[in-house]
């Protein structure tokens, strides 16, 4: 009967230190969990968050505006008129080249016409020092039509060339060779050439 008492005596006392283990051990885990509430997460400068509601910032697109010209009737004479192009490019020499391929690709609006003959590729264009443009076509520039058709595609393509430098000097060549006549009537061109100098020498 006394040995029943005491297994009983010291199961209670195992119970009684067993929860105070549990209490104390539940009482620590709180006092945790309640500082790391409280305590502010550190920031990874890798990592971006984006809360809830927050538009999303959009970085700016390198797009650049140059021109397409094309040729228009006005009375007896003929006039350049330009065709904004918005490119996403980097380089001038990328914008440009955008421009050119819409160039000789042929007008979209009705009244706008050209006279650089049709399958005119580009070969290459370049920019040098900031303020020339080379401009490298296919044979198929050479071909067809009198002086007025000559003088209009060539002031197509100054005036394209120059879009995002209208002083900028133009040099137009053929297969890799500069150009200096054009045409079977004998179109000369005083290469390099500048809007002025076409406004002078080939007037429309």
């Amino acid at each position: 009967m006394n040995n029943q008492q005491g297994s009983n005596r010291i199961s209670s006392g195992v119970i009684a230190a067993v929860s105070a283990a549990v209490v104390a051990v539940g009482g620590g885990v709180a006092w945790i969990t309640s500082q790391s509430q409280n305590t502010p997460t550190p920031s990874n400068p890798s990592q971006s968050v984006q809360q809830p509601g927050q538009p999303t910032t959009k970085q700016p697109g390198n797009e650049q505006t140059a021109s397409v010209y094309w040729l228009q009737p006005k009375g007896n004479n003929v006039d350049l008129v330009p065709q904004q192009v918005r490119v996403a490019a980097v380089q001038p020499n990328q914008v440009l080249e955008k421009a050119f391929q819409n160039l000789l690709a042929g007008p979209t609006e009705g009244t706008d016409s050209t006279t650089i003959p049709q399958g005119t590729k580009l070969l290459g264009l370049k920019i040098e020092n900031n303020d020339e443009v080379h401009v490298n076509l296919s044979e198929s520039f050479t071909s067809g039509g009198g002086s007025t058709s000559m003088m209009g595609r060539v002031g197509q393509v100054v005036y394209t060339a120059t879009s995002l430098n209208p002083n900028a000097k133009v040099y137009i060549e053929v297969n890799g060779k500069q150009l200096d006549v054009l045409g079977g009537e004998g179109v000369v061109l005083d290469q390099p050439l500048t809007r002025e100098s076409f406004k002078k020498d080939f007037p429309l």
